[in-house]
């Protein structure tokens, strides 16, 4: 078995520092090379996270440095392209999301992935974080009882933010089919598919432009998806605050909610005191619970550390199941399932 595996990054903007630190940090990867289109940004993050060579050319790293795996972090429009070479290189690859703009093109890519018998792996980071986790083993536990529905809400202020407001520089998410709520939806996708892994018998999404203008596709979406009697709400909004990632996962018996990015998990759930004061002693167990999460993310506001804390829990696992020759944790059905749902969400036949 292989000490480590020799990894290069192509994309050095600002999701690469997560990707970047963790190849610094671990014991399961080399980092043999970095590269971006700008010779500056390359060198700088070869400097600072100790890789081995910067390039511009991510052909002539892929050449030179023949790595093992590669972390594609570039716009998502140049994922196929830049996926389908690394994976006709020998390398395995992991890709932010969404791995492709469409699903037939995610398709593509996985019978490339398959043909060169290297594996293709989306960043589904917030399946990892700490408080979905906990969700998750709440479920597990059956004190939730059986999931009925799942609310996943992003509020992101995304018209006041540089990195997609600027018109005389228009980031390339815009061009997305679902313009900037397309670099979040990915995400809501397959957290709802987490706790609802199951076909929707009904989809149905409001996508709206409400700020108007030509920069913003849309700043918008309410979406609804149904199969029997289990609901799934989607929830992107521009103009409500705070900001949030919100998760709310209620079951037969109780519901769990927390927020990614000011991380907590409220449970309410039967307790052992019994029906009627079980109320009060939810009320007691979550109010020290939040109490103690405020500590903890105010040390974490300190420490400067982001919501991205299941990145490095995914490529962990992921480095540790490449080195052991075991399958990733990021499954082809759940990329499969999560494809698809996004593309339902945006054919026009779904849409109100």
């Amino acid at each position: 078995m292989a000490i480590a595996l020799k990894a290069a990054v192509i994309g050095t903007g600002v999701i690469s520092r997560e990707h970047l630190s963790f190849l610094e940090r671990s014991r399961n990867a080399n980092l043999v090379g970095v590269c971006d289109l700008s010779k500056i940004s390359a060198r700088y993050a070869a400097e600072r996270f100790q890789a081995e060579a910067a390039y511009t050319d991510y052909r002539q790293l892929l050449a030179e440095t023949k790595p093992d795996v590669v972390h594609v972090l570039t716009p998502p429009q140049t994922h196929s392209w830049i996926a389908k070479d690394c994976l006709e290189s020998g390398a395995h690859v992991i890709c932010e999301k969404p791995i492709a703009p469409t699903y037939e093109e995610f398709q593509q890519l996985w019978s490339i992935a398959q043909a060169n018998q290297r594996y293709l792996i989306e960043d589904q980071n917030y399946r990892f974080n700490q408080p979905i986790l906990a969700i998750e083993q709440l479920i597990a536990q059956g004190r939730l009882g059986e999931v009925e529905e799942v609310e996943i809400r992003i509020s992101l202020a995304v018209r006041k933010m540089a990195m997609f407001a600027d018109e005389n520089l228009p980031n390339p998410i815009h061009k997305l089919p679902g313009g900037v709520i397309h670099d979040t939806i990915t995400h809501m996708a397959y957290l709802v598919l987490r706790f609802l892994p199951m076909e929707f018998d009904r989809v149905r999404a409001s996508w709206s432009n409400y700020g108007g203008g030509d920069l913003f596709k849309y700043d918008d979406l309410d979406a609804l998806l149904i199969s029997g009697s289990k609901h799934a709400r989607i929830r992107f909004s521009s103009t409500t605050l705070p900001e949030c990632f919100e998760i709310i996962v209620r079951g037969s018996k109780g519901y769990a909610q927390t927020d990614l990015f000011q991380p907590y998990v409220r449970a309410v759930l039967p307790r052992k005191v019994g029906k009627q004061l079980s109320p009060l002693a939810n009320h007691f167990i979550n109010g020290a619970e939040l109490m103690r999460c405020s500590v903890r993310n105010f040390n974490r506001k300190i420490m400067q550390r982001t919501p991205y804390e299941g990145l490095h829990g995914l490529l962990d696992r992921t480095y540790t199941a490449l080195l052991n020759g075991d399958p990733p944790p990021i499954s082809y059905e759940d990329m499969e399932r999560t494809s698809r749902l996004v593309e339902a969400l945006l054919v026009e036949e779904n849409r109100l």
